[in-house]
């Protein structure tokens, strides 16, 4: 299939976690509207504590196959975002292959559930150095690469609707996603000299692995209680992308549509927002 001009003609995204989920959506959405991708996933476990299914070697092939259906070119690594050194390479890759970094989609991330004074260390460290930690590495790989290829550039920060209200039973969690707000922020100033925008999203009860619905409603079965601070998805009578009816959850396409957004001109004056993607449930 030949590659058709689209608003993101000639620019390079990276997108972290794009082997299946949001991250996937995203890569094949920037791919249709005209970017090279640079897609990077663990593909395997991170740590015991994390009790879905993780993303696969294979997920990250269907990625590719999917963003190389559009026409434009992907670079994929299977990478694990705590480890910099990784990260610095893969960015140094994709700029020989393609010269050159405009899009940072920073959506790599993972959860768990339980009380704060229950978990283990290992729990909250494994939340907070993925979540946390592991976005500044990518900012901190990508960032200097941007600047150098003089293009500017946006960097969309994946935060939550966790990162803008307490989420109790998570709250590693929403710590790591408050935390993505302040990096979010400071980066668009220092970034913001050499014409780097820099945004979050907060997407809330989007239909990935992710939304472990087991471990979820056990959580709210021995706490009742917490179940308050969790908006329900209002009635959302038809989409663009073919849903009707009465939706539980969000598609990450859904959430692509935002990405792209903020990937492309059309937000050139938007940085340092915190952007919600929710149905207006932060609202309730």
């Amino acid at each position: 299939m030949a590659a058709e001009t689209g608003p993101l003609e000639g620019r390079v995204a990276l997108i972290t976690g794009a082997a299946r989920g949001q991250g996937r959506a995203h890569a094949v959405r920037l791919a249709a509207d005209g970017a090279d991708i640079i897609a990077i996933d663990v593909c395997g476990p991170v740590s015991e504590s994390i009790t879905y299914p993780m993303p696969t070697s294979e997920d990250l092939v269907e990625t590719v196959r999917l963003v190389e259906a559009t026409g434009r070119k992907v670079l994929s690594r299977e990478v694990d975002i705590r480890d910099l050194e990784a990260q610095q390479q893969v960015v140094a890759d994709g700029i020989e292959q393609f010269g050159r970094l405009d899009i940072v989609v920073a959506n790599a991330g993972v959860l768990s559930w339980g009380r704060i004074w229950e978990m283990s260390e290992e729990q909250w460290d494994t939340v907070i150095d993925v979540n946390l930690n592991g976005t500044w590495r990518t900012v901190r790989a990508a960032v200097p690469a941007m600047i150098e290829a003089g293009n500017g550039g946006s960097i969309i920060i994946v935060s939550s609707s966790a990162g803008t209200k307490a989420t109790p039973g998570n709250a590693h969690y929403s710590a790591s996603k408050h935390g993505l707000v302040a990096l979010t922020n400071s980066l668009a100033i220092e970034a913001g000299e050499f014409g780097i925008r820099v945004n979050s999203i907060h997407p809330y009860s989007i239909d990935t692995p992710m939304v472990e619905a087991d471990a979820m409603m056990a959580i709210f079965g021995k706490y009742p209680a917490f179940l308050h601070s969790f908006s329900p998805m209002p009635y959302h009578p038809v989409n663009h992308h073919g849903k009707k009816g009465l939706q539980e959850f969000m598609t990450p396409e859904e959430v692509s549509d935002v990405v792209a957004w903020l990937a492309s001109d059309g937000s050139a004056t938007i940085s340092g927002s915190q952007i919600a993607v929710d149905r207006g449930t932060a609202k309730y």
